[in-house]
């Protein structure tokens, strides 16, 4: 197929959580934005995603806070049990806003509020060069179209083309993949408003209500076999979890094994170290990154996906206080533009840049406590964040990305 070049103001890479929020904090500034998204349909599939009250505020400010509180019940407590050490560890968050959204209603809810024509589905980036002339990025897609953007946002995963193209340091994975599911009840659960989780051995199952119907859960598995993360099969990965929980109490088999089947996911955690975020260069020119793709991090902190939000409100903000709002038929030299666009990076990565470095040092530490089987290397994580964080669970809940 010959190509096509195609020529649009803002391009935002990635049609998941963060960017989708991206396009519509830019809309709601008067920005127009193109979403590419590779697969060929809103990536809505998926389990679910813990909203904490930094995450809830930045929805607020997207204003779908609203829509989407209905839809999942205020979390209270989460509770701990540690069943070798015989050791259980009550914790209460009734002043702080923690709610467990599905992950297709906070994905579809976004996506309806933008205009159908500004997301694009069956776009797969394959490379991204600056423009000779212009300096601007150039998209090269799968299909042969290519698009130059004046303004590229990079929320395209753990796996971005365009932190590749930054030269981000590569993503690491804990070795410890998780099993995601849900299970749907046909009368009201007994499981109250609290997130309960249980430890045996390496193995970790977790239980988070969404609403009084549906019970989102999760298995951490222990040294699995390699061909585990290829295999598709839905009955396989049924299994997989099964076996993981059979020392369990059976109230956890029993969720596993009524689970909502086509509901089953099993992936790697994969994280960034927190030094190459300190050190990576995060923009370059008129291109820059957000949400996993600057700061993928494990889910020990459950800050992933308010994070990218949070991303999202910054970005915005930033980059309205530099460009105009018609940018595609804006008359300002390239030149202009990229001082003024450069400077707009410069701001959201100044405001950016400790926030999630923070969190991702806290979400590595605790991860490592978890994965590693090394006494001494528990004791020097523990130590670490006492030291960094003071123990302070609540802080990076309290966070509060500003105003659009």
């Amino acid at each position: 197929m010959s190509s096509i070049e195609e020529h649009h103001g803002v391009v935002v890479l990635g049609g998941g959580i963060c960017g989708l929020a991206t396009a519509l904090a830019l809309q709601r500034k008067g920005i127009k934005s193109l979403v590419l998204e590779k697969s060929n349909k809103l990536r809505s599939s998926g389990a679910a995603i813990g909203i904490w009250a930094n995450g809830w505020r930045a929805l607020d400010q997207l204003m779908v806070g609203s829509e989407l509180r209905p839809k999942a019940i205020p979390l209270s407590e989460v509770r701990e049990v540690w069943l070798e050490s015989n050791r259980t560890v009550v914790t209460s968050y009734r002043e702080v806003e923690l709610r467990c959204l599905r992950r297709s209603d906070l994905i579809e809810t976004m996506a309806s509020k933008l205009p159908s024509e500004s997301i694009r589905f069956g776009c797969k980036v394959v490379a991204v060069k600056l423009d000779h002339t212009t300096s601007f990025p150039v998209l090269f897609l799968e299909d042969g179209i290519i698009i130059k953007a004046k303004v590229l946002i990079g929320c395209d995963g753990s796996d971005s083309i365009i932190a590749k193209s930054l030269q981000l340091k590569e993503p690491k994975v804990f070795p410890m993949p998780v099993v995601r599911g849900f299970t749907t009840y046909q009368s009201p659960h007994s499981f109250g408003t609290y997130f309960f989780r249980i430890s045996y051995k390496s193995i970790t199952f977790g239980r988070i209500p969404i609403n009084d119907k549906l019970v989102h859960w999760f298995v951490r598995l222990a040294n699995p076999a390699g061909d585990h993360l290829s295999r598709k099969d839905l009955n396989f990965i049924k299994k997989i979890a099964l076996d993981s929980v059979r020392e369990l109490p059976s109230e956890t088999s029993e969720i596993v094994k009524h689970c909502d089947l086509d509901s089953l996911s099993i992936h790697c955690i994969w994280y960034r170290h927190p030094w190459h975020l300190f050190t990576g260069k995060l923009s370059n020119g008129t291109m820059t990154v957000a949400g996993d793709a600057m700061h993928v991090m494990g889910p020990f902190l459950g800050q992933g996906g308010s994070a990218g939000l949070e991303d999202a409100i910054v970005l915005a903000r930033c980059l309205t206080q530099a460009m105009p709002s018609n940018l595609e038929n804006s008359s300002s030299s390239h030149s202009s533009l990229h001082k003024r666009i450069d400077a707009a990076y410069r701001n959201y990565i100044k405001e950016r840049r400790l926030r999630v470095i923070r969190l991702s040092t806290q979400s590595y530490l605790t991860g490592l406590i978890i994965t590693t089987k090394s006494w001494i290397v528990r004791v020097i994580c523990v130590a670490l964040l006492m030291v960094l964080f003071g123990g302070n669970t609540l802080s990076h809940t309290r966070y509060n990305c500003g105003l659009l």
